[in-house]
């Protein structure tokens, strides 16, 4: 069964991307040299913000249109960072295809891209449109409804098809064919299948649009003397690959530096290290690097991206339209007088007169002429001329510019687009000492092997991880050095002048064991105002208790954990190194002995006790504690007492609520009988003589009641006045 015209078009569409793909243009940026008057790939400097810088170069005269290439992902970083510099010139426009989305070419056309997705979905999209239908019965009509069905295929096994019943209105009348058994199917109008075409080339055009082409106009000079020969720079920042830093460092005693980390006699400087460092990147650009300056930068710059190559609409209100209809006068709610209307109106009017509007919002500068201004910079070979050849040349030197550091190449590099590079960024000798690191967290019996090493140079280094080989003379006596792999270590960025340890290994040959013991000391104590205030000062000892290794003497830094609010009091002297988290004391450990170390940290601090909000027991307590002062001891038994006196007074008080309470319950009780005996009877004449019994007892509790609380709240004043009386 041939295909309809429609699904030949689907087809054609799909093929289509791969086909452009391979005829694509060979004069792009990097197929021409500077003088040329094509834009050449000349610098690159990558950063570990994740960001690339990219300059091209040209050589031009009079006006010229430079083009530039960029992938479809770049543009937005392109638009938001792109530069020209012209030493001579002046800077014009930079133009390029919009982003052209698919609701664009869409807009006026009778579908969408979802009914393109197949034939039934646009034919029902095109109700009303004329078609013809060829095969054995040719039809020509305009369409009414394309209508799905299930029918069952021929067989036993009961399998089904879903097939699209198209319903046309021909001359003839409603005429129906089934879409998947016509021959061919196609729209009479002319325009009609020009629309369907135009929307399948976008469709297609879209699916392949991965690079997009900028033009940069460059104006000519306006002094007729400056005419002729001149260069234009075009840069601009994009994401790339994050470039890593990675190190070597040999040590040894023979042969152990390399380059710069070797003394005259071809040995290694005491205490030195050679280190080599290496940058690890990638071109991931979409276009081959020849021969290009390259720059790679170590910082933490500030890097943003933001879609300026999407169209934005501004959303507005929306505004009923007036329409005249039915006139309902609102209710009338009383008038003004005019007079006292402009009186009130009036000190807010003199008010906006007697303040005019400030210079700056009446009349803006007018805005300087683009080109004139960047005519007339300094010219590009100035050290003023670009930032980034401004930065590269205090790297030359050996320098750090602001909060990043630059490493530059000192020949062209290239690098095949997808390809991996690595560039040294360092080459010399360091200073380097053997230290044992012990850090808990790490590894809680023994320390690690570690070197302390120093950057002495002028230049920061990047982070990164560190490989340890140890360089030994050959036994055979043939003066060569044999290196044997140690370990690895994680470096942090190490500035100029500062130092970093590096652990590369576990030292089995050192045991370390702790003892904590915490305690606290009572520094002083006062009593005023009824408040007990004691100054005491909280202790955390650890004891270190270290077995040194056989093989020889140890340089031990151990790492003890800071705490906030403490200070270290131990060991005494003066103070140790610190990081964020630790304190690093050292530890001479001489070989086969065992040492020991007492690191101390104290926390002074305040407690405040209210006397009066303690029982009895609770300040006895506090007295019979040896640390206190014997007088705030004496004062503390005093205030025990009185407040035990308070306590029996209490006490008493309670019992006599109790025993009223009970009385009060018993005579309610006797009430009650009461109400169900008869009148005159002799239990009558009895439950009446408990009653008044009761009541006396009632009268003499409540006098004895009285009496308790008046003693308590005695007991109570001499108790208060007596503590606010202390003053210790």
């Amino acid at each position: 069964m041939t295909r309809a015209i429609l699904l030949a078009s689907t087809a054609l569409l799909m093929a289509a991307p791969g086909a452009l793909a391979a005829t694509g243009t060979a004069d792009g940026p990097g197929g021409n040299g500077p003088g040329s008057g094509q834009l050449a790939l000349t610098r690159v400097l990558l950063s570990t913000g994740g960001v690339g810088y990219f300059e091209y170069e040209a050589t031009v005269t009079g006006d010229a249109d430079l083009s530039l290439e960029v992938r479809r992902d770049q543009v937005d970083d392109v638009l938001k960072s792109i530069v020209v510099y012209d030493d001579k010139g002046g800077v014009g426009t930079i133009g390029l295809p919009g982003a052209e989305p698919l609701d664009t070419a869409f807009r006026e056309l009778p579908f969408s891209p979802g009914d393109l997705t197949s034939p039934a979905a646009l034919l029902s999209a095109m109700q009303g449109a004329e078609v013809t239908a060829g095969g054995s019965h040719q039809l020509t009509g305009r369409l009414m409804s394309v209508t799905e069905e299930t029918v069952r295929l021929p067989g036993n096994d009961g399998a089904t098809a879903t097939r699209h019943r198209v319903t046309l209105m021909t001359a003839e009348g409603l005429r129906q064919l089934v879409l998947e058994e016509a021959d061919t199917l196609r729209f009479t109008d002319p325009a009609v299948q020009a629309q369907i075409d135009k929307a399948l080339s976008a469709v297609a055009d879209n699916a392949r649009r991965e690079r997009r082409r900028l033009t940069v106009h460059s104006n000519a000079p306006r002094d007729p003397q400056t005419a002729g020969e001149r260069r234009v720079r075009v840069g601009y920042v994009a994401a790339t690959p994050l470039w890593k830093a990675t190190y070597r460092l040999s040590l040894g005693t023979d042969g152990a530096a390399a380059q710069n980390g070797q003394a005259s006699d071809g040995k290694a400087q005491d205490g030195k290290g050679a280190l080599q460092g290496w940058a690890v990147l990638e071109n991931l650009s979409g276009e081959d690097w020849r021969g290009v300056d390259l720059t790679v930068v170590s910082g933490n710059p500030v890097t943003l991206r933001q879609a300026l190559y999407t169209p934005y609409f501004v959303e507005r209100p929306e505004v009923p339209v007036e329409v005249l209809g039915r006139v309902l006068p609102s209710a009338d709610e009383g008038t003004v007088t005019l007079d006292e209307a402009r009186a009130a109106m009036r000190p807010q009017a003199e008010s906006s007169r007697a303040a005019p509007p400030p210079a700056a919002a009446m009349a803006a500068p007018a805005p300087a002429p683009m080109a004139e201004p960047l005519a007339k910079t300094a010219p590009y070979g100035s050290a003023a001329g670009t930032p980034a050849v401004a930065a590269v040349r205090s790297a030359e030197a050996g320098a750090a510019e602001g909060a990043q550091v630059l490493f530059r190449y000192p020949q062209p590099v290239s690098v095949p687009n997808g390809g991996t590079l690595m560039m040294p960024i360092a080459a010399r000798a360091l200073p380097v000492e053997r230290v044992a690191l012990y850090q808990p967290a790490s590894d809680g019996r023994h320390p690690l092997a570690s070197l302390r090493l120093r950057n002495d140079g002028d230049t920061a280094l990047p982070p990164g991880l560190l490989t340890f080989y140890d360089r030994a003379s050959k036994s055979d006596g043939s003066g060569g050095a044999a290196s044997a792999y140690v370990g690895d270590a994680r470096m942090a960025t190490l500035p100029a002048g500062d130092s970093r340890l590096l652990s590369f290994a576990v030292d089995q040959a050192v045991t370390i064991d702790r003892e904590e013991k915490p305690g606290r000391r009572l520094s002083r104590a006062t009593i005023a105002d009824g408040v007990l205030t004691l100054s005491v000062t909280d202790r955390q000892s650890t004891t270190y208790t270290v077995a040194g290794a056989p093989d020889g003497d140890r340089s031990l830094i151990i790492e003890h954990p800071r705490r906030p609010g403490w200070e270290l009091a131990e060991p005494a002297g003066g103070k140790p190194d610190a990081t964020a988290a630790a304190y690093r004391l050292p530890l001479a450990v001489p070989a086969g002995k065992t040492v020991t170390l007492t690191a101390t940290l104290e926390r002074p601090r305040q407690e405040r006790i209210v006397l009066t909000d303690l029982t009895a027991d609770q300040i006895a307590a506090r007295a019979d504690a040896a640390e206190l002062p014997a007088e705030v001891r004496q004062a503390l038994t005093t205030l025990a007492g009185l407040r035990a006196a308070v306590a029996e007074k209490e006490r008493r008080i309670a019992e006599l609520e109790r025993d009223r309470a009970e009385r009060i319950a018993d005579q309610d009780r006797l009430r009650e009988n009461l109400k169900a005996l008869p009148a005159g009877s002799d239990l009558h004449k009895r439950t009446l003589a408990k009653m008044a019994e009761a009541e006396n007892r009632l009268d003499a509790l409540a006098r004895d009641l009285m009496t308790a609380r008046g003693e308590a709240e005695a007991a109570r004043q001499t108790l208060r006045e007596r503590v606010k009386a202390l003053a210790i």
